[in-house]
C-alpha cells in the first residue's frame, strides 16, 4: 500500500496526543497494520503466512478505560479537563473526546465540575482515571500527588458469557468486544486436557477459553491474582502467584500453553522451557509483534510451525496492533 486512499478528517482536535491515526480512515488503518505486522516478521526473518486482521467495525468510542490530566486555567481560574501531549509533559485541555465511552467522559466533566465548585487547585491532583463496564457503569476517581493510589469498587464484565470481577485500577481488556473476538479464535486452537495460561492477568482468557480443562493461571501481580481467584472459584483452575519465569516446572506436561506478556515479550527462560518440553501446542497473543516476532523465530528455530495468524484492531485511530500466532511441533 502506497498510502492511504482518502485522508481522513480528525474528530478530535487533541487527536495527535491520543489517537494519532485519526488521519486514516478504517479501511486505510487495518490495511497499514497488516502491512506492519508482516513486515515486522520480515526484519525478524520470519515469513508468516496469509492472514487476516480484524475488527468489529467500531473504531470510535471503544475504549472502557482513560487516565486524564489536570489542567489549571489561569484565565478561568479554573481545572480543565485535559490529556498529555505526546512524548511532552505540556498539558492540552479538552472539551470532547471521541475515543473513550461517552460514559467515562461525562463522569469526568462532573469531577472536574465538582472541584471548580470547591475552589481546588489542579496541583493538588496527578491524574483521573475512570473505567467502565459494558453495561455504562463507571468507576474510578482522582489520584492525588504523594498519596497512595485509592481503592475503588470493583467492577464485572461478562465475556463469553462468563463474569469476571476486575480492579478499576487494575489491567483489564480496554476493548472488550475485540478482545472477545480474539478469545473465541483462541478457543478453537487450545487441544488436550492440560492448559497453561502464562501471564494470566485476572484470568480471562484460559477461564475463557479452558474453563473445563485441567487449567492452571500463573500471574505475577498480587492484585491480578487475587481477582483471578475470584473469577476460578467455580472452577477446578490451579492459580498460581508467581513471574511466568520462576513458574518453569508447570510447563512439564501441558498440552497447551497460553501466553500473553507484556509488551517486553517471553522471558528466554520460558522460550527456552516450552522448547525443552516440546510443548505441543503455544498460543501467543502480543501487544508487540516486535518482540512477538523475536520469540517466533526462536520457537522455529527449536522445531516449531506456524499454523494459524490473526491480528485484531483492540485500539482503532493509534499505532497499537495485537497479533495471535498459533504455533504447533
Amino acid at each position: 500500500m502506497d498510502g492511504p486512499s482518502k485522508p481522513a478528517t480528525p474528530r478530535d482536535a487533541q487527536y495527535e496526543a491520543t489517537s494519532p491515526w485519526q488521519i486514516y480512515s478504517l479501511a486505510d488503518e487495518l490495511q497499514l497494520k497488516k502491512e506492519a505486522v508482516r513486515d515486522t516478521f520480515l526484519l525478524a526473518e520470519v515469513w508468516l503466512p496469509e492472514f487476516e486482521i480484524a475488527t468489529d467495525g467500531k473504531d470510535y468510542f471503544y475504549r472502557n478505560k482513560m487516565e486524564y490530566a489536570l489542567y489549571w486555567d489561569n484565565a478561568e481560574n479554573k481545572i480543565k479537563l485535559a490529556v498529555h501531549k505526546r512524548r511532552s509533559y505540556k498539558k492540552l485541555p479538552i472539551k470532547s473526546s471521541s475515543l473513550e465511552r461517552p460514559e467515562i467522559l461525562a463522569r469526568a466533566f462532573e469531577i472536574i465540575d465538582n472541584l471548580n465548585a470547591r475552589g481546588e487547585q489542579a496541583r493538588k491532583y496527578q491524574s483521573l482515571m475512570l473505567r467502565c463496564n459494558q453495561e455504562g457503569e463507571v468507576a474510578g476517581g482522582l489520584f492525588e500527588n504523594g498519596q497512595p493510589h485509592p481503592i475503588f469498587p470493583n467492577l464485572t464484565d461478562e465475556i463469553l458469557g462468563q463474569k469476571y470481577s476486575y480492579s478499576p485500577n487494575g489491567f483489564f481488556q480496554i476493548n472488550l468486544p475485540v478482545y472477545e473476538m480474539a478469545l473465541l479464535e483462541i478457543a478453537r486452537w487450545v487441544q488436550g486436557e492440560t492448559v497453561l495460561d502464562l501471564y494470566a492477568g485476572v484470568g480471562t482468557i484460559g477461564l475463557s477459553v479452558a474453563r473445563d480443562r485441567n487449567l492452571t493461571l500463573v500471574e505475577s501481580n498480587a492484585s491480578a491474582i487475587k481477582e483471578a481467584k475470584v473469577n476460578a472459584k467455580d472452577t477446578n483452575a490451579e492459580v498460581i502467584l508467581a513471574k511466568s519465569e520462576e513458574a518453569l516446572g508447570h510447563i512439564a506436561g501441558k498440552d497447551t500453553v497460553i501466553v500473553d506478556p507484556p509488551r517486553a515479550g517471553l522471558h528466554e527462560s520460558v522460550v527456552a522451557e516450552l522448547l525443552q518440553q516440546q510443548t505441543p501446542r503455544v498460543i501467543y497473543l502480543s501487544c508487540n509483534p516486535e518482540t512477538q516476532a523475536r520469540d517466533v523465530k526462536m520457537l522455529l528455530n527449536g522445531g516449531y510451525k506456524i499454523d494459524f495468524v490473526k491480528a485484531f484492531d483492540f485500539f482503532p485511530h493509534t499505532l497499537h496492533i495485537e497479533n495471535l500466532v498459533i504455533l504447533s511441533l
